[in-house]
């Protein structure tokens, strides 16, 4: 399994010749999106790309931000969840969502777009004026932004007209307090710091389209890889989940699973109630 995106968008050229295809070990530095999907019919998917349409869509202002913000940060390639995924094959997709947590973890810089949140001006970016908007975003809802919050070390993030409002670190207060996320979680702390149960409530209120991705959403935050199955349902996803979790316990030795306790609890019936 490949480790690093397989195609990125070169800022350069990114209509004209989509997504450079790159092997291991020849990944350039790059730059991620985080935002929320709107309807289908509104993102630029990789069909768009590869037949050089998809301008009219509104989900083309997502990219062409993210293009621009990378420019501006002197970064070549860029990645987009909507349109470097090919995801009419399902051996592609189901390799990019267990990649993922890595993928955002080893971005130059994560941009998070929220096209909820706007300042009419640079006047306007001190944090009264868009903290309400901010704390009430959709981008905290959804059960995918969870770990591209947690997993990159850089991120930043961006109002609707693409001014910066501040990144991880100087917005870490209204973070923990829209997310209940530990700052030092937010911060990089590695995971195995944290409870079975404390990871779990990050998620609890969370959102996805699909039943399954409430599962699928979280494989990053446990460390774990398993097969994407849609179709199979909630109750099916948990128990597979449940069952590589238990896998991870049995290969760690007694003495690190004592010493840690109820990080290495197993999913009950009440956990997968709460998501």
């Amino acid at each position: 399994m490949h480790i690093d995106p397989a195609r990125t968008i070169h800022r350069h050229s990114f209509v004209q010749r989509f997504c450079q295809i790159l092997s291991d070990g020849e990944i350039p530095e790059y730059a991620i999106l985080s935002h929320t999907w709107g309807a289908d019919t509104e993102e630029v998917i990789y069909r768009d790309l590869i037949d050089s349409t998809g301008k009219s869509k509104v989900g083309y202002e997502k990219i062409r931000f993210c293009g621009g913000q990378a420019r501006r940060d002197d970064l070549h390639n860029f990645w987009v969840d909507t349109c470097c995924i090919n995801k009419s094959s399902d051996r592609e997709l189901s390799e990019a969502i267990n990649s993922m947590f890595r993928w955002y973890r080893k971005a130059a810089k994560c941009y998070v777009y929220l096209t909820d949140v706007s300042t009419n001006d640079q006047i306007d970016l001190s944090l009264q004026a868009w903290e309400a908007a901010f704390g009430n975003s959709r981008w905290f809802t959804r059960g995918w932004t969870l770990q591209k919050l947690i997993a990159p070390p850089s991120v930043e993030f961006f109002c609707s007209n693409g001014n910066r409002l501040g990144n991880k670190k100087s917005l870490e207060g209204q973070l923990h307090k829209i997310t209940g996320i530990p700052v030092s979680a937010l911060q990089s702390s590695p995971l195995s710091e944290f409870s079975f149960d404390e990871r779990i409530s990050w998620a609890q209120l969370r959102e996805t389209q699909r039943e399954e991705d409430k599962a699928y959403s979280l494989l990053g935050i446990f460390d774990i890889s398993m097969p994407v199955i849609y179709g199979e349902g909630k109750e099916n996803v948990f128990r597979r989940l449940n069952r590589e979790w238990k896998y991870r316990l049995d290969e760690l030795p007694t003495t690190v699973t004592s010493r840690f306790g109820v990080i290495f609890q197993l999913l009950t019936p009440e956990h997968q109630n709460l998501l």
